[in-house]
């Protein structure tokens, strides 16, 4: 039986925006995000607050109406908040009501948090630690797949904003920056250094939001970039906007409305397997009959897995498994291996058999074998040493 082809019709629907505003420290992105929760038009703001320290003052502006996200600090904390909120969000857009709105303020301390994860690991490597402690101010070897996972986590929750049930903002800070080449070195023309525009985030932060406005202190904002058909921003002439508002964008320029829905875009992936063990929390589990359940339900029919998804899946049951039944038994100490769990078995038989047994011997049973740390004991002990025969002068 060949493929299914699967097919839609496009509908045409104006999807509903991730807007990057970046820019001058002091232009006015915080504020513009904070004034547009006073909008008519939107349901409840929701405000994530990255070590900017603005939320409880800007709640001030006359008609702001937001809640703040609580969060630790910490990534794993931050990104489940976030979730928390497309779920929300996702609900108000079932139900007919109003846009949530996610503000994230900002994207720049959101990747530089992720930039000292990636640092404090290479710090803790075995090589680099090493080489820290002959030298404290040596220079540390970051590794590609440390940058890898940095950038995987900052993906996971541009992700959610590129995909939220509603308007989701993201602030960042933007300044110029000395331009330079493939070899680390300034750029130059005709003798004077070139100078570049660069958001400070993410590289592709910029590429990733569908409408990119920059602000500068005592100028007008620009809407630099706008993935739209109802606004049309041409290369290299950036649209000023001298009485910018993010409700005149969102519901003027873009064309939003409540009939406006998220972006259709599934995540891409080389295999089903993370994302499975993602669903079913395999990580955080504790209870081994439902992860011995898990490990028969990754096979159903209904799963969608293949054969080589399934065998993944059920290794990683079977290690956090192993992990939970041989738990390491001191600090710094791994688990057991095969090796010490055969020599403790073996350990207590001996133990067990070291008594008078009083049970009648059964003819029909089979004879037990030697345990292996006794066959290896009889291996190790030295055989007894041999005298030399006496040459046949010496007997006589």
């Amino acid at each position: 039986m060949g493929i299914k082809l699967k097919t839609r019709k496009p509908t045409g629907i104006v999807p509903w925006p991730l807007i990057l505003i970046e820019g001058d420290e002091g232009a006015g992105k915080t504020y513009s995000a904070a004034e547009f929760s006073a909008s008519k038009r939107i349901g409840q703001m929701y405000w994530i607050d990255l070590a900017e320290g603005s939320a409880d003052e800007y709640s001030e502006i006359p008609g702001a109406d937001y809640l703040i996200i609580d969060h630790d600090g910490s990534y794993r904390d931050i990104l489940e908040q976030i979730r928390a909120v497309h779920t929300e969000a996702r609900r108000a857009a079932i139900a007919g009501e109003a846009p949530v709105v996610l503000s994230v303020d900002s994207g720049s301390s959101l990747w530089r948090m992720l930039k000292s994860w990636t640092n404090e690991r290479a710090r803790r490597s075995r090589n680099n630690a090493q080489r820290l402690e002959d030298d404290p101010d040596a220079a540390i070897d970051v590794g590609m797949n440390l940058w890898n996972d940095a950038t995987e986590r900052w993906l996971d929750v541009i992700h959610l904003l590129q995909t939220f049930p509603g308007i989701a903002i993201i602030t960042a800070r933007g300044k110029q920056i000395t331009a330079i080449d493939d070899n680390g070195k300034p750029i130059q023309d005709r003798g004077r250094v070139l100078k570049e525009w660069k958001v400070q985030a993410q590289k592709d932060l910029a590429f990733d939001a569908s409408v990119w406005v920059r602000m500068h202190r005592g100028r007008a904002p620009q809407v630099i970039k706008a993935r739209s058909l109802q606004l049309r921003v041409e290369d290299g002439k950036p649209l000023n906007l001298p009485d910018f508002t993010i409700e005149d964008l969102v519901f003027n320029r873009l064309g939003c409305s409540v009939e406006s829905q998220p972006r259709q875009m599934p995540a891409l992936v080389g295999d089903r397997v993370q994302g499975w063990l993602n669903d079913y929390d395999v990580t955080e589990l504790r209870d081994v009959e439902r992860l011995r359940e898990l490990w028969w339900e990754a096979a159903g029919d209904d799963t969608g897995l293949t054969r080589a998804e399934v065998v993944s899946i059920r290794g990683a049951i079977e290690r956090k498994v192993a992990e939970l039944e041989n738990p390491p038994t001191e600090m710094g100490q791994g688990s057991l291996s095969d090796a010490d769990r055969l020599r403790a078995a073996v350990e207590r038989r001996a133990e067990e058999g070291d008594g008078e047994s009083d049970e009648e011997p059964d003819p029909d049973r089979r004879p037990v074998r030697e345990a292996p740390a006794k066959r290896a004991a009889a291996k190790r002990t030295p055989a007894a040493k041999r005298t030399p025969a006496k040459p046949a002068a010496a007997r006589r």
